[in-house]
């Protein structure tokens, strides 16, 4: 069984992925590249003696049926670099990582369908509502929505996407023995239990070491035709995922934000460099050429005073004294209102208690 090389491959924190694909390239076979001796790895043109020495030394500690017994006993699936299911976008860059290992339903996600979503940890009210607001736009469809299940934008967009009927896949920089940021426990149950699955290159046991994040964003923008920047500053993560978009080959598309905000100044300078602006789902679908039925949002019949509360957050959204100075209702007349437009799903209360359109 091929599948326990490949996993005693991974379990080598010393080791990355080129190391593995090299040797799996010159030998033709993962169980041979693992049981392969110094004398055979020298004869590779340009490897390393230090590298092979390391691995040969490393490759001591390991066996390769308790790695996979490990992975298998924690309900994680595995897919290999030789695997005919490995995703065809991602096998197609430069790097492809050689495990992928999963917790969800991976292909109840149409990976023909397949955008990221990146941005700032610390996003601004006003970023975090553009991603919810293109994100509703494809509510009901097959896109999915590649992020990578940090705080932020990443967060916000497979929330979006679980709240849009979408499936949504989330790359995260660890093993599955960890969940960073804790935080975000209740969105990996969410995807891991019908919206979609969560994926990493990582064996269990590994950290959220700071090098691996920026690994990791080669794999979500690997797994997408399409990467949409929500909010990055000039040194940031999601100028990285925006390079290697480009590098992939891949749509780079970005959502415009305010002139003042400091997280905004990456996506200016990506725009002026030729970058797709997106103020919209339908953005998306044009810039990657796609064919997608956007079901119709149901009209509903709005009273006077709704249209009026409609009209009074439509461009950002108001704190209940600005409703009230406008419309002139009493307390309990409006705070009735409003919460029967919160439940019937027509608006929803947002950050510092301020009302915006659903």
């Amino acid at each position: 069984m091929n599948t326990k090389y490949w996993t005693a491959f991974s379990s080598i924190e010393q080791l990355d992925a080129t190391f593995v694909r090299r040797l799996y390239n010159y030998f033709g076979d993962i169980e041979t590249a693992y049981n392969s001796k110094l004398s055979d790895l020298q004869q590779i043109e340009g490897l390393s003696v230090r590298r092979a020495e390391n691995f040969i030394e490393k490759r001591k500690g390991v066996n390769p049926d308790k790695t996979l017994d490990n992975i298998l006993s924690r309900g994680i699936k595995i897919l290999t670099y030789e695997d005919e299911k490995y995703p065809y976008m991602l096998r197609h860059i430069s790097d492809p990582p050689t495990c992928l290992y999963y917790k969800g339903d991976l292909f109840s996600c149409n990976l023909e369908r397949t955008v990221a979503f990146v941005g700032s940890r610390k996003a601004s009210f006003t970023g975090k509502e553009s991603v919810r607001k293109i994100i509703s736009d494809l509510a009901n469809t097959d896109v999915c929505i590649v992020s990578g299940l940090a705080a932020g934008i990443d967060a916000i967009s497979h929330q979006a996407a679980i709240e849009n009927n979408l499936k949504t896949i989330g790359v995260i920089a660890s093993g599955f023995d960890f969940t960073y940021p804790s935080a975000n426990k209740w969105l990996y149950e969410k995807i891991e239990n019908g919206c979609g699955a969560i994926v990493t290159e990582y064996y269990p046991t590994f950290q959220p070491i700071k090098f691996r994040f920026p690994q990791r964003n080669r794999i979500v923008t690997g797994l997408s035709y399409g990467t949409v920047v929500a909010e990055a500053a000039m040194k940031s993560g999601a100028l990285i995922s925006a390079n290697l978009t480009l590098e992939q080959g891949r749509e780079l598309m970005c959502i415009p934000g305010s002139i003042n905000n400091v997280n905004t100044e990456g996506v200016y300078k990506l725009l002026k460099d030729g970058a797709t602006m997106v103020t919209k789902g339908e953005d998306i679908l044009n810039a990657l050429d796609w064919e997608v039925a956007l079901q119709s949002k149901q009209e509903q019949i709005l009273s006077d005073i709704e249209k009026l509360i409609f009209d009074i957050i439509e461009v950002e959204p108001k704190g209940f004294d600005e409703i009230q100075a406008v419309t002139k209702m009493d307390t309990d007349k409006l705070l009735i209102c409003l919460t029967e437009m919160e439940l019937s799903g027509l608006i929803k209360q947002s950050e510092g208690d301020r009302y915006s359109k659903a």
